[in-house]
């Protein structure tokens, strides 16, 4: 399988078998807030050798968002301290549905959008992770191979008998549903994910899993499951479940869910999110989403100290992560947006904008109609001011363009100013301005 991930092709002198780190994987979870639990024995485990340690990763989209990138970045730590990763996709367990941190009971799908969902989380899974540096090559597998051929009588008899009622209902993904009742379908999950595991533990020995706090149930239904069942040690780390400081739940915006899909979170947008995060959240993420080194980020700190305007931390995360996650080109593309609307540019600038990039840029911004025939034929700045309902009158125009404060394109303009086709922006736009933070678009109509 040819290599196609974006964080090995960055950042290839982490993956050198010789590298050195300067802490160990725990020591390093713990330092950069990846850590908040593990089974005994986990850490002695991964210094035995090359050790092998899954996430489960549920398909009820086609599209991983930026909440998902925490489990990610476990698995990554893991290849770049020099294990081997294994991203389990619950084609099984995505027709089930886990409980855990839900109020309610979730809307199954159908496998032809399971499958769907797979192969688009996939391609950007590959993105992180190397899947070509021999025997620590990350590798992923999906549940449903093993549990299609696996009947119900089957189920219960070889892997049911093996845990009671008294601890399944011990969990708190169960006992947080006790009043709103919960399917004998998720409360069957924990042993479903339980069984992953031992069926990972045996085919693939892996012993290790991997994920959020609110997986610990699950994860240790699966520990307890190869101790009775292959009477083997398995072993699990979790992560803190990551909030913002404000207390919202970190990877929402008003749209929704940030998703890693240009299409459903375009790189512009992507970029704003990260930009846009508190001083507390910036630092805290640097540590979280990116591989600087500690010296890199507490240099990146005390510049944010001494001129916090500036927003180093903000800018640095933000370009970090829209590189990593798209590409260069929409890093650039993403700069470019902003700083039309934030910065300087020029009308050149806003004419390589494409309309959706356009479009995100002005969201939100006022807007108006004028007959295009009319900007192409040649309109006055002061009909189309007033025309298009951006001024009330033209007394109020020509003072303002007097003031100079009137822009037409990112361009300042006078009362000479007259339109011509050249001035529509994708052939439909225009963008006036008055002073600094007043926008207005103009749509030309047929």
């Amino acid at each position: 399988m040819k290599n196609s991930c974006l964080f090995c092709e960055t950042t290839a002198a982490l993956f050198l078998p010789q590298r050195k780190f300067p802490m160990g994987l725990i020591e390093e979870l713990k330092w950069r807030g990846l850590y908040q639990d593990m089974i005994p024995g986990t850490e002695n485990y991964l210094n035995e050798g090359i050790a092998s340690g899954y996430v489960g990763f549920d398909p009820t989209a086609d599209s991983l968002h930026i909440g998902n990138l925490v489990p990610v970045m476990l698995l990554l730590h893991l290849q770049r301290h020099g294990h081997k990763p294994i991203v389990l996709v619950g084609g099984a367990t995505g027709l089930v549905g886990d409980p855990s941190g839900k109020s309610a009971e979730r809307k199954l799908l159908s496998p032809d959008t399971i499958e769907h969902n797979l192969e688009s989380q996939k391609k950007q899974l590959m993105r992180f992770l190397d899947f070509n540096c021999g025997e620590r090559s990350a590798e992923i597998v999906n549940n449903y191979d093993w549990f299609r051929n696996i009947s119900f009588l089957d189920f219960i008899r070889d892997v049911g008998k093996h845990i009671t009622i008294n601890y399944m209902m011990s969990k708190d993904s169960v006992q947080n549903r006790m009043e709103s009742g919960m399917s004998y379908t998720e409360f069957s999950y924990q042993l479903i994910q339980g069984y992953d595991f031992a069926w990972l533990y045996e085919n693939k020995n892996c012993k290790l899993q991997m994920g959020g706090s609110d997986q610990w149930g699950n994860i240790t239904t699966g520990t307890e499951l190869v101790r009775r069942k292959l009477q083997g040690e398995a072993y699990a780390i979790t992560a803190p479940l990551l909030m913002r400081s404000d207390g919202k739940k970190f990877g929402k915006s008003e749209d929704g869910n940030v998703w890693l899909d240009k299409n459903l979170t375009s790189p512009y947008k992507f970029y704003q999110y990260w930009l846009n995060v508190s001083d507390e959240d910036a630092g805290r993420f640097l540590k979280i989403f990116t591989l600087l080194s500690q010296d890199e980020i507490t240099s990146l700190e005390q510049k944010h100290t001494q001129d916090p305007g500036f927003r180093v931390m903000q800018k640095s995360l933000a370009e970090y992560m829209t590189r990593t996650v798209h590409s260069e080109e929409d890093l650039q593309t993403a700069l470019s947006a902003s700083e039309i609307l934030f910065g300087k540019s020029t009308q050149d600038d806003l004419k390589n904008l494409s309309e959706d990039a356009f479009l995100e840029v002005f969201e939100g911004v006022p807007q108006g109609n004028i007959f295009k025939k009319a900007v192409e034929d040649g309109l006055g700045i002061v009909e189309l001011l007033t025309g298009s309902g951006f001024l009330a009158s033209n007394g109020e125009a020509r003072r303002a363009l007097q003031e100079n404060s009137i822009s037409l394109n990112k361009s300042k303009t006078d009362a000479s100013k007259t339109t011509g086709s050249e001035d529509l922006l994708n052939g439909k736009y225009l963008l006036l301005q008055r002073g600094k933070k007043n926008y207005f678009v103009v749509v030309a109509t047929d």
